[in-house]
């Protein structure tokens, strides 16, 4: 028989491990909160004074969408059948279907408005980190929008965003869905394994910028008539700059946080790997742009360094150091290439290079991890013993297993979040007027100026 002193401790170093768990947690999540206030300050210094109401205002209020949204529908669909939160297994319903004799979760089925009987701390702090994981993807499509997305139709896009569009993908990978099964089933690896949201945070959120950016089209005067491209400068580079330290700051509890365990050491090489390749993104983006044209345009270095940290988001915990500074020095000149490539080919206007920036390299995050996991750390993860191993290192099937993810996420987000656009568009338009735009979209959206001194509303300029 156990002696029940043995056993009282026990229990209390268990209970002690989960709440430092839980603690360590909701601390990460309050640092990925703050990213908010970033990504306000980076969209609004991309942009031009005359909308800087507006665009701040998209920034503050998907905040508050985001929790409404989530709280109602999205963390049920996402995280309801997931089956255990910090030890407790009150999230264990999640809708099934069973094809080639093999289960194929879609979404979850419990947690819908966090109800009473399921209203623990676990639960509470599993709500509160991925809540605010799906806001920084519902915050990236007003970037790629910014000076000419109506305000009703972004309130409108935002909760589509936040109780069906992430949702829906972030159960396939995160909440015991078909992608993270995929190792189970297949044998591909562990299935789609993204640590920390390359491709469910960054990639759906670039990817919806693609789409609304191309379906909303470009700024007034920001093409020629034969098709050349009119830049658009920034109006305020110190905003840019300083939203961007914010993000790399609360990037540590975005990476880092997931390991959901302050138990878990491997949080220190997540960090440290998160550091390096956001330093190699902005360095390579210094680079590439002096090289190419002779000055170092400041907001480059800052796409540079969000890029690398968006590549490192997923293979983050699996990779080694020198690979960490690889994937985010490619990062930086990726994301150059691409964002020209969007701007001048596809003649897609995005203000901030969002789809660049989130879409691509959350892409590349992703291709990165199946060819740069090492086999040091991940046994077990999504049910699938051993460590996980990329390409390099000897399993080509994980590299599959990321690919099918990649492949996933456009096919379900892309034509989605354009039907939802669509429909949005016909209900109350998605754009507004030309004379607002020409003015600014703080007075004709918002009713107030986002500049003002004390003899009256700055000028105006386009």
């Amino acid at each position: 028989m156990a002696d029940p002193t043995i056993t009282e401790l026990a229990k209390s170093v268990a209970d002690t491990q989960t709440a430092l768990n839980i603690v360590w947690t909701m601390v990460a999540g309050f640092l990925v909160m703050f990213m908010q206030a970033g990504f306000a300050l980076v969209e609004t210094g991309l942009t031009r004074a005359k909308n800087v109401a507006h665009t701040m205002g998209m920034n503050f209020l998907v905040y508050a969408i985001g929790i409404i949204g989530f709280y109602l529908v999205g963390f049920g669909l996402q995280m309801g059948g997931v089956g255990s939160a910090f030890g407790e297994t009150t999230l264990n319903h999640e809708f099934v279907v069973t094809l080639f004799g093999k289960e194929f979760g879609l979404f979850g089925l419990s947690g819908f408005g966090l109800p009473t009987g399921m209203y623990t701390a676990a639960v509470a702090a599993t709500f509160l980190f991925q809540m605010v994981f799906m806001d920084t993807t519902a915050t990236i499509p007003t970037g790629a929008c910014a000076e000419r997305w109506k305000f009703s139709s972004f309130v409108l896009f935002s909760f589509v965003v936040s109780m069906l569009i992430y949702p829906i993908y972030g159960n396939w990978v995160w909440g015991g869905g078909w992608l993270s099964q995929l190792g189970k089933n297949f044998g591909l690896g562990h299935g789609h394994v993204d640590f920390a949201g390359s491709s469910v945070v960054h990639m759906t959120g670039g990817v919806l910028a693609l789409v609304l950016g191309k379906m909303i089209g470009p700024r007034i005067g920001k093409y020629t008539a034969d098709g050349k491209v009119n830049p658009i400068p920034a109006h305020n580079i110190p905003q840019v700059m300083v939203g961007t330290f914010i993000l790399a700051f609360g990037w540590f509890g975005f990476n880092a946080g997931s390991t959901l365990s302050g138990m878990d050491s491997q949080l220190a090489i997540v960090a440290v790997n998160t550091m390096l390749a956001g330093a190699t993104g902005a360095f390579a983006a210094f680079l590439f742009v002096k090289a190419r044209w002779g000055k170092a345009d400041p907001s480059w270095l800052a796409n540079g360094m969000l890029a690398g940290l968006v590549a490192i988001t997923a293979p983050c915990a699996f990779v080694s150091a020198w690979a960490a500074a690889l994937i985010g020095a490619v990062a930086g000149v990726l994301v150059i290439v691409a964002a020209l490539f969007i701007d001048t080919r596809l003649k897609i206007d995005d203000p901030v290079g969002a789809s660049a920036v989130h879409g691509v390299n959350g892409a590349w995050g992703i291709v990165a991890l199946g060819l740069f996991a090492n086999g040091g750390y991940g046994d077990g993860f999504n049910g699938v013993a051993g460590k996980v191993t990329g390409l390099l290192y000897g399993d080509a099937s994980q590299l599959l297993a990321q690919l099918v993810g990649i492949a996933a996420n456009l096919l379900w987000v892309a034509p989605v979040g354009a039907l939802a656009f669509w429909i949005i568009g016909k209900l109350v338009g998605n754009r507004i007027g030309a004379e607002d735009e020409v003015n600014g979209a703080d007075l004709g959206e918002m009713g107030v100026l986002g500049y003002a001194n004390d003899a009256g509303p700055m000028v105006q300029k386009n």
